[in-house]
């Protein structure tokens, strides 16, 4: 049976990710591996199943009909897998998770890390990146995400953690350039921008009424990392809108000033991945314990 499943596999990869090079990468193998696995695979059945050009890969007749049934008969596999798994007492096996830079090495990755010694069985991926990732695109069983979500039929979420934003400043800028009183005073002050084109250059204020502020600073300082701008405005350099719970230990030190008490915009951070009929217990139990922890460690 072995021999018979054998190349199903990386053909179906080949054809979703449309190209031997992409399927390898999804696979972690290389593209010899691949070309080699399908090569045998069309040996065995006695059929070509792709024609392969340098700019073009498509399907034979005979490979289209294959595709179908080899897809769906790779469903009812995983669907039985993951049925099977559900049911069992410990977690086991790999789950490749995505995390935002600061929030995944501050914050997620601590809970990770507890699961992992909680369940020996477990096998952990972990990257950590601020840019945008394709979860089934790019082989990932989980990914924690800030503020809104991709609108994906082919994706399930679940609220994690609503992180509070503030304005803050240290002590030596507030002396040296006043303290804004409200609002309207922002726009005489330096701010120092985070630099990343997925989310809003403008600071948010929300009212008591619901409706929300929109201000856009002015600043000569741009960062792409979150705790960069804690630095930034520890030294002096502006004012700065960040999470409350990055800056928190910060303000305990007095190295940095909360200006405004008043209603704050929250951002949600959830946790994000691909929909199946069932939830992998590796997977579940991770998602379960960043909504245990989260809350305490970031609202």
């Amino acid at each position: 049976m072995s021999d018979r499943l054998s190349g199903i596999r990386e053909f179906v990869t080949v054809v979703e990710a449309g190209s031997f090079a992409a399927a390898a990468l999804r696979l972690n193998l290389s593209r010899s591996a691949v070309g080699k696995a399908v090569a045998r695979l069309e040996a065995r059945l006695g059929t070509r199943l792709c024609q392969r050009t340098t700019r073009v890969l498509s399907l034979t007749e005979d490979g289209l009909a294959f595709y179908e049934r080899c897809t769906r008969a790779l469903s009812e596999l995983e669907q039985a897998e993951l049925a099977l798994e559900s049911g069992r007492a410990e977690p086991a096996g790999k789950v490749r998770v995505t995390v935002p830079v600061v929030i995944g090495r501050r914050c997620v990755a601590p809970v990770l890390f507890d699961v992992a010694r909680q369940h020996p069985a477990l096998v952990l991926e972990v990257s950590f990146t601020d840019r945008p990732v394709d979860l089934i695109e790019e082989g990932y069983d989980l990914a924690v995400r800030n503020g809104a979500l991709p609108d994906d039929p082919g994706l399930m979420s679940r609220a994690l953690v609503r992180q509070r934003m503030t304005v803050c400043a240290s002590p030596a800028y507030l002396e040296k350039h006043g303290r804004p009183a409200d609002l309207a005073d922002l726009s005489a002050h330096q701010a120092i921008d985070y630099a990343n084109p997925r989310y809003t250059r403008s600071w948010l204020f929300p009212s008591d009424e619901g409706a929300t502020t929109e201000i856009t600073m002015k600043g000569r300082i741009r960062l792409d990392d979150l705790e960069a701008i804690g630095d930034a405005a520890t030294a002096g350099l502006g004012l700065a809108w960040l999470p409350c719970w990055l800056i928190r230990e910060r303000i305990a030190r007095g190295e940095l000033v909360r200006l405004f008490n008043g209603p704050a915009t929250e951002f949600a951070t959830s946790a994000l991945w691909p929909r199946a009929p069932f939830l992998p217990l590796r997977v579940r139990v991770l998602i379960d314990a960043l909504a245990a922890r989260l809350p305490a460690m970031m609202g």
